[in-house]
């Protein structure tokens, strides 16, 4: 990242709606603006298949969950964060290998730590653990709120956009999708 030219671009900005660069509580802003953006971006220069290098022989068959991951994302189209919690469910391939369920975790963050939309964030999720795993199937649900539609716009603070990709058996199978949505969504309401 070029912080001299965020930087640059934070005073701009800072001018632009009538402060002065220079008053005491704001005269550090562009460097602490450029050094969150890093930190908030920092899944740019990070390749999500790198975390998958290690499985296990598990033997494994069934599903697999990982649920209410938090994480963080920035809105391409605002610069505003939308944060909230995913969902990963895949069912091992053929030869019942397993991941460490953390890398799970941090295949969202890596994805979650771009300018993004929810939408793409959630398919490339998909997608990675799909690419990494090889599994039968593999779903991915994630509900975010979003601060452009809730500080500014329609200003409608708690509203919930959820969005889902599914791949192989989830995708062809009802049954196993339902299975997946259950042990998601049952698990959160009885507070497992």
């Amino acid at each position: 990242m070029d912080h001299a030219r965020i930087e640059e671009g934070v005073r701009l900005i800072l001018e632009g709606v009538g402060e002065d660069p220079a008053r005491e509580g704001i005269r550090e802003t562009p460097h602490r603006v450029a050094q969150a953006l890093e930190e908030c971006l920092a899944g740019m220069r990070q390749d999500a298949s790198e975390l998958f290098r290690v499985g296990f022989d598990a033997d494994c068959h069934d599903i697999v969950v990982v649920r209410d991951i938090p994480f963080f994302s920035l809105c391409e189209h605002h610069l505003l964060p939308f944060f909230g919690s995913a969902h990963v469910a895949y069912i091992p391939g053929e030869s019942g290998r397993v991941c460490g369920i953390s890398k799970l975790a941090r295949t969202v963050d890596v994805y979650a730590r771009r300018l993004q939309l929810q939408e793409r964030l959630c398919a490339q999720v998909a997608d990675a653990v799909d690419e990494a795993l090889h599994p039968l199937g593999v779903l991915v649900v994630m509900e975010a709120e979003h601060l452009c539609m809730t500080m500014r716009g329609v200003k409608k603070p708690g509203a919930l956009t959820t969005t889902s990709a599914v791949r192989g058996a989830f995708q062809k199978n009802s049954a196993t999708r339902a299975e997946a949505m259950k042990l998601i969504f049952d698990g959160k309401a009885s507070g497992l």
